[in-house]
């Protein structure tokens, strides 16, 4: 059980002083069984805050700084205990978890956004590597998703990119590399096509040594829905299943959503961004 101390900064330098709207943070965890929330608490210059639930059950805080600025700067500061659920101890006898996948009349409506593709991406060549990935009718369906969360963690390039938005799965295809988000979209997207509920998590990364791809900012992977087993956590990025150094902020239906910190500035202004993410493994006395 480890216990993992997380510093997330933002910091929004603007080229002459501007003033400030609402502002949207989503950096809370969700206290439950996997994550145990300790300290969480926020740095933020003078403002008025309210904490409100989204449609997805996310903890949302929303910020609105009172003075005009040049600089706004938010600390997340978080102490969490991460309880992994070990991939190798997963196993599941229903039946309608191998292929292709049957979820039950109950949870079938509560899922159907979720099973719906997002973008609609009919390129041939993507429409070929999906075929050439879909799994076999019987085949359980946990072996796929292992299998697939490899596939793309072993068949692209992982690079940095600063520019917002995420490319669709089509486009991470054709250039044959991309960003956690990306990965974790193209994921999403294909596992839809072929009936499975999947969903876009957020949130950071323990990475010790800088082993892992994706550390130092905040990270994206892919959560599929399956009987008798609930979501369950795949990190394409890292090739990583229900790991204990994926620590989840929120889930939403698309990537769209998902966005750590968005807000307005009332006037123009030219605005540079830095974010730092630190977690680290804290020593138990």
């Amino acid at each position: 059980m480890p216990r993992l101390r997380i510093r997330h900064e933002s910091t929004y330098t603007y080229d002459r002083p501007v003033r400030f709207g609402a502002w949207r943070l989503m950096m809370r965890p969700l206290d439950t069984h996997a994550t145990r929330l300790i300290e969480a608490y926020l740095e933020t210059p003078p403002a008025d805050i309210k904490w409100t639930y989204d449609a997805y059950g996310n903890c949302v805080c929303h910020l609105t700084p009172r003075e005009p600025a040049s600089r706004l700067c938010v600390v997340n500061n978080l102490l969490v205990d991460r309880f992994p659920a070990p991939d190798a101890a997963v196993s599941v006898a229903n039946p309608r978890s191998a292929y292709p996948i049957v979820y039950s009349m109950t949870d079938r409506p509560i899922l159907e956004p979720f099973i719906a593709p997002a973008t609609d991406d009919q390129q041939p060549a993507y429409l070929d590597w999906l075929g050439r990935h879909a799994p076999a009718a019987g085949e359980p369906a946990m072996e796929f998703l292992r299998r697939f969360n490899s596939a793309v963690h072993e068949g692209f390039t992982y690079g940095v990119r600063d520019e917002p938005g995420t490319q669709s799965p089509g486009e991470t295809l054709g250039l044959g590399s991309g960003t956690c988000r990306d990965f974790a979209w193209l994921m999403i997207e294909s596992v839809r096509r072929l009936g499975f509920a999947a969903r876009f998590a957020t949130g950071y990364l323990y990475s010790p040594g800088g082993a892992i791809r994706g550390a130092g900012a905040t990270h994206a992977w892919c959560e599929v829905f399956l009987p008798d087993l609930g979501w369950m956590e795949f990190d394409p990025t890292n090739g990583l299943v229900e790991s204990s150094s994926l620590i989840r902020v929120a889930t939403t239906r698309t990537w769209r959503e998902a966005d750590p910190m968005r807000g307005v500035i009332l006037g123009e202004a030219m605005c540079e961004l830095k974010v730092a993410v630190d977690v680290d493994l804290v020593e138990r006395e």
